[in-house]
């Protein structure tokens, strides 16, 4: 069950203290794309961009993984020039083994940053690599998701409960 639980967990993207991340000495960070960076299918937009360039700035190597399409993938990417693997199979470790490889980091030293307990973070927590997971930016999803989405709001309601967390605070390193 621990594996199901980030290590931390962010209302948003842009509440990620990054360049904390940076001099802990953190140098790559995984992103998932849909409802973590943009909404569901939506195209990289201005917003996502200048994020994403921030990091770059700040000296972060990164990749996108995800479990679309090449098309999806590759479109979503034209703007930000980073890596990324599309059809990752999130959860199975094997993706995020090879965004690392991409990247020249380690589970040392790599972030991943998903929406979903049950492939983003569950697959980051079974590489043995840094979880952050974040609150959907939409809640408008495809049937499957939202299915997943119940059985999620029990983990995150009850890990909040047992340590008397605000969703800001939730942190399963304290």
């Amino acid at each position: 069950m621990k594996k199901l639980y980030p290590n931390r967990f962010f209302d948003k993207k842009e509440d990620i203290p990054f360049q904390e991340y940076y001099n802990q000495g953190y140098r790559g960070v995984i992103f998932d794309i849909d409802n973590t960076l943009v909404p569901h299918d939506a195209p990289a937009d201005e917003k996502a961009i200048h994020f994403i360039q921030q990091l770059k700035t700040i000296g972060f190597q990164i990749c996108l993984l995800s479990n679309n399409d090449e098309e999806r993938v590759s479109s979503f990417n034209e703007p930000l020039q980073v890596q990324y693997i599309y059809k990752a199979n999130k959860p199975f470790r094997s993706g995020y083994e090879k965004a690392m490889e991409l990247l020249g980091t380690n589970k040392e030293n790599t972030l991943f940053v998903g929406d979903q307990i049950f492939t983003d973070v569950w697959g980051a927590r079974r590489t043995g690599i840094f979880s952050i997971l974040l609150d959907p930016i939409n809640p408008k999803e495809e049937i499957q998701i939202i299915l997943k989405r119940i059985p999620e709001k029990y983990f995150k309601w009850n890990y909040r409960r047992k340590h008397g967390l605000k969703p800001s605070e939730y942190d399963t390193e304290a």
